[in-house]
């Protein structure tokens, strides 16, 4: 079926025709320009793809993979390409076959089942769109703003093993999965484990469901199958064990398309929702000594009656980042909500693109044109949350409701004012300023390093989980490491355990031998990583990820070389 080719940099003309007749010309992209934004990472990796195609239904979705298949070519899936870690694009060398990507954001449709109970999300689904979908029932998904800033998809996060803020929720998960696999003799097929009646060849199935053509008691309910992670509230709160929370390589959570990372191709997904809270508070922690943090996550883990809904730690200096080279999105997030933001950095791409282009003008001109029109408005942190940071290098935002507001407010008032350390009750203005400035960080050291290309080198970019029995949780880094550094950005879930650790290297500092160290010290602190997002080609998959890859694609025809693993053929 699949010969191996040297890779062109071309589409032959009977492939690009074959494609450009099953979803138009339009949306066949074969130039390096118009392919930029599909074939580079948010932060990371980029690579060559010999067409990048768009298909607008499920159906034409099927034709081009099947076209692909049949052609020889390998395929990378990419919904929103917002990810960290350059799992959705192609990466450098090596590949011994053409790539086309197939992106599948014009695919976004979603269907409500039992007044929103469920939701079968399409490729293209965002979570910003079932976000809203969800409010008019009081509902909501499993993960809110977070990666929904950037327009992720819903099924982006199910493939990558997304863990997102909310502590009683867990990874991203399910059971209930309509996708496509190449099996060991080189066939196509789609299996359908919606658990929805949809007819039998694939061609039906997807036509179907792409017109909702399907009548309630076609949809099964028998709860054998998960739809998220059931169990996880009662994990999370182990509070003395020794393994972390949460991770990207946990065997529990990696089931068909869960933890998938584009090895089969997902046609959509099928998810739990859930209610939606109301009358939260938010209460901000401030301190000098990271011990008074450790007290409060084991006390509330362990003798709330219910969970808190999230807890998200910053450390002054990624609070300094955030503030200063995360204000345009903070800004734009306050004024326009997250729905335009997918736009606007697709128009960011198409900008850089045509900037790269001619010389005469400097690097990343789209960072620093936002950066300079960030400056044009005043302080936009309430000035509690800038005094807190004044104080203490240490901040903890806890988000409650219900019973679990006056259980905050009895144990925080036990602790503070402390000699190290102090907390306050937000306003309703304080609370979601705390959490939008904390979810402005993750692009604000790319900021950073756009901005300061003089002086700086690359980023490295961890997200580690922690044993939940883990006291000293703050990192200390030896000298010989500390020196290579400039900037350093500390933040996270910290219930969880999940932290990102942003390294931003001086100038002239090899970032992956950087990288290297850092991992060699987690290793000593029995850490895994990542914790929450996809190994891309950033990290080297683990033995149990690297076996449900093979299991899922024996050809190695889907998103060939994720986690390090072999680009070749039959894994070869």
């Amino acid at each position: 079926m699949m010969a191996p080719a040297a890779a062109t940099k071309r589409p032959c003309v009977p492939l690009r025709r074959q494609l450009e007749e099953i979803v138009g010309a339009r949306f066949v992209l074969c130039s390096p320009q118009r392919q930029r934004r599909f074939t580079r990472g948010y932060r990371f990796g980029e690579g060559e793809a010999v067409a990048v195609v768009l298909p607008g239904t499920l159906v034409q979705f099927w034709r081009v993979l099947e076209t692909c298949v049949n052609g020889g070519n390998a395929v990378i899936a990419q919904a929103a390409n917002t990810g960290l870690t350059g799992g959705s694009t192609p990466h450098g060398v090596g590949y011994d076959r053409d790539v086309v990507v197939i992106n599948t954001m014009r695919i976004k449709s979603l269907h409500l089942l039992a007044e929103g109970r469920h939701v079968v999300a399409f490729p293209g689904t965002t979570l910003d769109e079932l976000e809203k979908a969800l409010k008019p029932l009081g509902r909501e998904p499993h993960s809110v703003i977070g990666s929904s800033c950037l327009g992720a998809s819903v099924i982006g996060g199910i493939c990558n093993n997304s863990g997102g803020s909310l502590i009683q929720r867990g990874p991203a998960y399910t059971e209930l999965a309509l996708y496509a696999r190449v099996d060991a003799d080189g066939r196509l097929s789609l299996v359908n484990h919606l658990d929805i009646d949809l007819g039998d060849n694939p061609e039906e199935i997807l036509s179907r469901l792409d017109q909702k053509g399907y009548r309630p008691d076609q949809v099964m309910w028998d709860g054998s199958k998960a739809a998220s992670d059931r169990e996880y509230a009662d994990h999370v709160r182990n509070i003395d064990a020794p393994t972390p929370a949460r991770f990207n390589a946990d065997p529990r959570r990696l089931f068909e398309v869960s933890g998938s990372a584009g090895k089969v191709i997902v046609f959509a997904v099928r998810l739990d929702t859930f209610e939606a809270v109301r009358d939260a508070r938010v209460f901000y922690i401030g301190t000098n000594d990271p011990d008074e943090l450790t007290r409060i996550r084991r006390a509330m883990l362990s003798s709330f009656s219910i969970l808190p809904i999230a807890a998200e730690y910053i450390h002054r200096d990624a609070f300094d980042i955030a503030e200063c080279y995360g204000k345009d999105t903070y800004l734009l997030i306050k004024m326009l909500g997250t729905g335009h933001l997918p736009k606007l950095f697709a128009a960011k791409s198409r900008f850089d693109a045509f900037a790269e282009r001619l010389s005469f003008l400097p690097a990343n001109l789209s960072d620093r044109v936002m950066q300079a029109f960030s400056r044009l408005f005043p302080s936009h942190l309430p000035p509690r949350l800038k005094q807190f940071r004044d104080r203490f290098q240490h901040h903890l935002m806890i988000k409650t409701a219900g019973s679990t507001v006056n259980e905050s407010r009895t144990l925080l008032a036990s602790l503070f004012p402390s000699e190290a350390g102090d907390f306050f009750e937000c306003t309703p203005q304080e609370g979601p300023a705390a959490f939008l400035n904390r979810f402005a960080t993750a692009g604000a050291a790319v900021r950073y390093r756009a901005i300061h290309g003089a002086t700086t080198g690359g980023i490295v970019a961890l997200d580690v989980a922690l044993p939940r029995n883990e006291t000293d949780w703050m990192e200390r880094l030896p000298d010989e490491v500390e020196q290579l550094i400039l900037k350093k950005l500390y933040y996270g879930h910290f219930f969880c355990h999940v932290f990102h650790q942003d390294y931003i290297v001086k100038k002239g500092v090899d970032w992956l031998e950087t990288e290297h160290k850092i991992l060699e010290l987690l290793d000593r602190r029995n850490a895994r990583y990542p914790a929450e997002h996809n190994v891309g080609h950033l990290y080297k998959a683990e033995d149990a990820v690297v076996a449900h890859y093979r299991e899922l694609d024996p050809c190695n025809c889907f998103n060939p070389g994720i986690g390090r693993t072999s680009k070749r053929l039959r894994w070869c």
